[in-house]
């Protein structure tokens, strides 16, 4: 979605977590903690987490900006991702892998540790629906990466069964509107099966992207 909004062509190769394939030796040369995404490099080296990939890009591609203009508005879209990442996204997962049959023979589930889940995700929703207000996204008037994480972390818990609080009126009428985004459109349906492995590699989807072609990126943009 990030490099939708960029407009980005980056080639991808999906890794599918369901089978273990992040877990195998030789993608365990790339990033040896099987997380994703993982961006090659024209050099053979690999950059892993989604915010150094994403500000990688950044200085590389400075528009349009996803990161904000001013110092206070770097920290601000910063300040929303974090929250959007670690507190909906990290709970929707913790939710999601302490009730599905998908992890039940894979952790330990805790129905306690779901409930926790649950009470600190509305926290965080409080939160961000509060941030939100009546800007159009929600680091205020500019598009940017939070904006990404947390459609990512919506239809994660869309998909993994964990339902919005139509008191959250802020974030529905956002996510409504986000929907309509041509970045959204694409939004690959069996993506979500890719996030519970890793909650904070969320705004590039999971692959295992390579910059080899960076040279067209460059005169794309």
């Amino acid at each position: 979605m990030y490099l939708a909004e960029k407009g980005l062509d980056v080639p991808f190769e999906p890794i599918d977590i369901v089978t273990g394939e992040n877990r195998t030796p030789e993608f365990l040369e790339k990033n040896p903690l099987g997380g994703l995404p993982v961006l090659e490099l024209d050099d053979g080296t690999y950059l892993t987490e989604s915010l150094a990939i994403i500000t990688y890009f950044e200085e590389l591609h400075p528009a349009p900006n996803m990161l904000g203009a001013t110092p206070l508005e770097r920290a601000r879209a910063r300040e929303i991702e974090r929250i959007c990442d670690i507190g909906v996204m990290g709970n929707v997962a913790r939710i999601f892998q302490n009730t599905s049959p998908m992890f039940a023979d894979r952790i330990k589930q805790s129905s306690q540790a779901a409930e926790e889940g649950r009470t600190r995700l509305a926290n965080n929703l409080a939160v961000v629906d509060a941030r939100i207000g009546d800007n159009p996204y929600v680091a205020g008037d500019r598009l940017t990466i939070g904006d990404c994480t947390l459609f990512a972390s919506l239809e994660f818990g869309a998909f993994a069964g964990v339902d919005v609080d139509p008191a959250w009126a802020n974030i529905h009428r956002w996510w409504t509107a986000f929907k309509l985004r041509p970045s959204a459109a694409g939004w690959p349906e069996d993506a979500a099966l890719n996030i519970p492995s890793t909650p904070a590699a969320t705004s590039l989807a999971m692959s295992v992207l390579s910059d080899r072609r960076r040279d067209e990126v460059h005169r794309a943009t």
